[in-house]
């Protein structure tokens, strides 16, 4: 146990004021839990386990949880950033923190931006009276596949690189070991998760998921947007 509650580094020591405790906490509850918690909801809940696909289909349940959580880790990675507006590190390391620390910020207002502009829905399930309704997402435009792939490739990027720079952080504040113990326990369990849950196969197209397997649609002519992305004939 006194191990445990030791700084991780004993020849330095363990202060940090307010500001920048809880910075540390907003950025790791932000990054470390409700963006990856969003992103396997994203990629592994596109249908509910008690729905009857592809009877029913446009599950609404991980696009409402996705968006919600990832605003609320954005609004906390707003406020960590106004803790530290002004400070400043004079070392290599503290450097580096800060640098990424940034892009990671950059990274999260593009994914919020994108998601803004990534067009419209139509298919089916927007029928007028001359039918169904055409939209980037249902014809899978330019506007929609440029938006997926930027999205999927740049969530999993931010999140990876944010992991690294949260141990750098930590570091820098020569945190206790516990915190590198339970947060390397935490990203191992996600990880594992996540191995888990791809699988089992859980990992549905969304246009699939949306519209259903029927190849003649505009969507399923294309080979599905993501690494490990399936889908189903029935």
């Amino acid at each position: 146990m006194e191990w445990l509650f030791a700084a991780i580094d004993p020849s330095r020591a363990h202060s940090v004021t307010d500001a920048v405790a809880w910075h540390g906490r907003l950025m790791v509850a932000a990054w470390g839990f409700l963006f990856p918690i969003g992103i396997l909801i994203a990629r592994f809940m596109k249908t509910t386990p008690k729905q009857n696909w592809p009877e029913k289909l446009d599950s609404q349940v991980w696009w409402h949880s996705h968006w919600i959580i990832q605003t609320c880790g954005a609004v906390l990675v707003l406020i960590a950033v106004w803790l530290i507006w002004s400070s400043s590190g004079d070392t290599l390391a503290a450097w580096i923190h800060r640098t990424v620390g940034w892009a990671l910020v950059a990274f999260c207002a593009t994914q919020l931006l994108a998601g803004w502009l990534r067009g419209s829905k139509g298919g089916p399930t927007e029928v007028s009276v001359t039918g169904i309704v055409h939209g980037d997402h249902y014809d899978m435009t330019p506007r929609r596949l440029a938006f997926e792939y930027l999205h999927k490739f740049l969530g999993y990027f931010a999140i990876f690189l944010a992991w690294s720079t949260a141990f750098l952080g930590m570091w820098l504040a020569n945190g206790p070991v516990w915190m590198f113990v339970v947060l390397g326990g935490w990203f191992l369990f996600l990880i594992g998760l996540f191995a888990f849950m791809q699988r089992k196969g859980l990992a549905l197209d969304t246009y699939q998921a949306i519209w259903g397997p029927d190849p003649d649609l505009p969507g399923n002519r294309r080979k599905p947007i993501g690494v490990g992305i399936r889908r189903r004939t029935q």
